[in-house]
């Protein structure tokens, strides 16, 4: 027995002391996975235990990540009850499903049960309902029951983030007797910030923080405490909106209701804090045209097949584009200088779209851009078009002129030049609130009807100014 407790020490020094996981970087360390690696590849069940106790369950997602894929399945059986399963919420997706679908359901209900509801709620709704059923059959009724309910809720819903367990005291209750409670109930959350009033058929009367609760003494009914405007969510509320809630009012904490107006759970900042990094991460994605589920652990031709669609709905585009080109062939060919420069043109009014397409589409996420401020914000957009058009056409009219010796040839791409900017920064703004308008998402759609429009306008702007001014036919 001392023996083997020598060697679990001593391999808790070698991994965690003499080989630190992390970099000055904060990166992990290249040595501390190969030397976990090696621990997996002897079966050193001890030296792993002692390691991942140390490991916070995000340091652990990221170990995991950084694995072989062989390696992750045998970490997790290696180390047995000491395998944090929430670390599983930190690693992508499919990592997680390929971890899951190889782990007996035993192993995985067992990992289940020692995680807080929301927790546990979000590994397994990333598994089929068939393997779902398999996991949640070897549960206890009770926490199968409270899981199964948390899962019929909509995708993306305070249900789904919220956690079933919370501290709900009767509304006759005395501070004493509310602080008595808490110090004899066993399962408490681990964490909480405030305790919430019910009546006897669990409907929220109010909430009492614990700052409160604490100045206040024993004898002083709850009643007198109970903040019964605290700000909560409905199970049905889209995620965003919680979040949303959560930054405007400065919360930590909010009880969930039901339809009927009672207490079923309780969302805090650390959920909404994986929500703002969700929502932000398929914004940043569906700008790119990138599908939200894809991550970097994906094959080749999952991602291959996800990026083609919008692809070819670009090309598309692109063809519309070029087809402002062709109206103007001959002038083309009788002056190519203006093949030359009509790409910088496309590109310039691209370039500010972007940049305004960008503020607005944030903008309408967060509801700071609105019906109210609309008209506003539109001729803001229109003038900082306007003003950056005016100072590119006198640098790229001498440009111009300087290169190809042509003097009216300034005056027309700068003319162009105005033109682009002024409506790229108006459909940068006005095609998302267009597509907001019509309830289809900003950031999946802006992007290519901006850039079409930005080259359309580029092209035919420029060489239809560049047709009249030099009298090309």
């Amino acid at each position: 027995m001392d023996e083997h407790m020598d060697g679990a020490s001593s391999a808790e020094a070698s991994v965690l002391d003499h080989v630190p996981m992390r970099n000055e970087d904060g990166e992990i360390r290249h040595e501390f996975v190969a030397e976990i690696a090696h621990a997996i590849e002897a079966g050193d069940s001890a030296s792993l235990r002692a390691c991942v106790a140390e490991l916070h369950e995000a340091d652990l997602g990221d170990l995991i990540g950084a694995l072989e894929p062989d390696d992750r399945v045998r970490l997790v059986e290696l180390t047995g009850a000491d395998f944090d399963f929430s670390a599983l919420n930190e690693v992508d997706e499919a990592v997680r499903e390929e971890i899951l679908d190889e782990l007996p359901p035993e192993t995985v209900a067992e990992g289940v049960r020692e995680l807080e509801s929301d927790d546990a709620v979000e590994l397994l709704e990333t598994l089929d309902e068939d393997e779902q059923e398999e996991i949640l059959e070897k549960l206890p009724l009770q926490e199968r029951v409270a899981l199964e309910r948390s899962l019929l809720y909509p995708e993306n819903s305070a249900g789904r983030r919220m956690q079933t367990e919370f501290i709900a005291v009767p509304q006759d209750f005395t501070v004493g007797q509310a602080i008595d409670y808490m110090r004899d109930t066993p399962d408490l959350p681990d964490r909480f910030y405030e305790i919430y009033v019910v009546d006897k058929d669990r409907h929220w009367q109010g909430a009492v923080s614990l700052d409160v609760l604490l100045r206040a003494r024993r004898p002083v009914p709850l009643t007198e405490l109970t903040d019964e405007d605290r700000r909560r969510v409905s199970v049905l509320e889209d995620q965003e909106e919680v979040a949303r809630m959560f930054g405007k009012y400065n919360l930590v904490a909010a009880p969930v209701l039901d339809t009927q107006d009672r207490l079923v759970g309780v969302i805090t900042v650390d959920d909404v804090v994986d929500v703002i990094e969700e929502e932000a991460d398929e914004d940043l994605k569906a700008l790119g045209g990138v599908n939200s589920d894809e991550e970097l652990s994906d094959t080749v031709f999952t991602i291959a097949r996800a990026r083609f669609n919008w692809l070819l709905v670009n090309l598309a585009t692109a063809f519309l584009a070029s087809s402002v080109l062709g109206l103007f062939e001959g002038q083309l060919e009788k002056m190519v200088a203006l093949a030359v420069l009509a790409p910088i043109v496309a590109s310039q009014g691209g370039n500010a779209a972007t940049q305004t397409m960008t503020v607005a589409v944030r903008a309408l996420a967060t509801r700071e851009l609105g019906s109210s401020n609309a008209w506003r914000v539109v001729m803001r957009e229109g003038m900082v078009g306007l003003v950056n058009g005016l100072a590119f056409a006198v640098i790229t009219g001498i440009a111009a002129v300087a290169w190809f010796k042509i003097p009216g040839l300034g005056i027309v791409i700068g003319l162009a030049i105005i033109v682009n900017l002024v409506a790229g920064a108006l459909g940068g703004i006005l095609i998302p609130m267009a597509l907001e308008r019509v309830r289809a998402d900003p950031a999946v759609a802006s992007g290519t009807f901006v850039t079409t429009v930005t080259d359309v306008v580029g092209f035919f702007s420029f060489l239809g100014i560049a047709t009249l001014w030099f009298g090309l036919r």
